[in-house]
């Protein structure tokens, strides 16, 4: 994904929870990216805010929302169920951007302008980068109303931060049993010739295929 798709993604997530760290502890409030280029997401804040100050000190950000319903439904076996839609996260490094520097933005200048005439009526406003992330969409379908698996994992990262996909695999000493195969709900181990394989894209990471797995051939990437 490039910096344009990630910002629809989360534009049409709208509102966003973003969390800082504070004296040790996590803090999380409720803010939005309003543009971005090729240098990143950005977002504004005001400056007397403890938000604004745990970011000027950390000089990180993480960021997260859904697009989708939040209500949690109960089917006939009294297990939660889910309407399809997607969460999404992004973290990575910040830097506070000069207005003068977003005034002269040329490119998506309708969006940049935005936050110039909030910056107007604000005095006490700031603009922030978030220039290099990583992230994930995670596209969710549990009941299966639109396709045959349940989750679909998309990792992105951009602006050169690095980037490890966490996930399981089958080891070498997997004896070919298929329990692992016959238990995934989420359908993401395949079988490729006499080997299985999972499918990181699909997978949960719920443990149901460790659980069932005769000789601990299954663990971390």
């Amino acid at each position: 994904m490039n910096i344009k798709e990630i910002y629809e993604k989360f534009d049409a997530i709208g509102s966003l929870t973003f969390a800082t760290i504070n004296e040790g502890y996590p803090e999380t409030r409720i803010a939005h990216f309003f543009a971005y280029d090729d240098k990143g997401l950005y977002f504004r804040v005001m400056f007397p805010k403890p938000f604004y100050k745990q970011m000027k000190k950390e000089k990180k950000v993480s960021v997260c929302g859904l697009n989708g319903s939040t209500a949690i439904t109960h089917g006939e076996d009294g297990l939660p169920e889910f309407e399809p839609g997607y969460s999404m996260r992004v973290t990575g490094d910040i830097k506070e951007i000069p207005l003068e520097e977003i005034v002269n933005k040329t490119i998506n200048k309708e969006l940049f302008d935005v936050g110039i005439k909030d910056a107007e009526k604000y005095s006490a406003l700031r603009i922030f980068v978030l220039y290099r992330g990583k992230g994930e969409v995670f596209d969710y379908d549990f009941e299966t109303k639109f396709r045959d698996h349940k989750l679909l994992r998309t990792s992105f990262s951009f602006n050169g931060f690095s980037h490890k996909v966490f996930g399981l695999k089958i080891k070498d000493n997997c004896i070919r049993c298929g329990n692992c195969f016959r238990k995934c709900s989420f359908k993401a181990i395949d079988k490729i010739n006499k080997d299985y394989v999972i499918d990181s894209r699909k997978c949960d990471v719920c443990g149901d295929c460790i659980v069932v797995c005769p000789v601990d051939a299954i663990g971390e990437k």
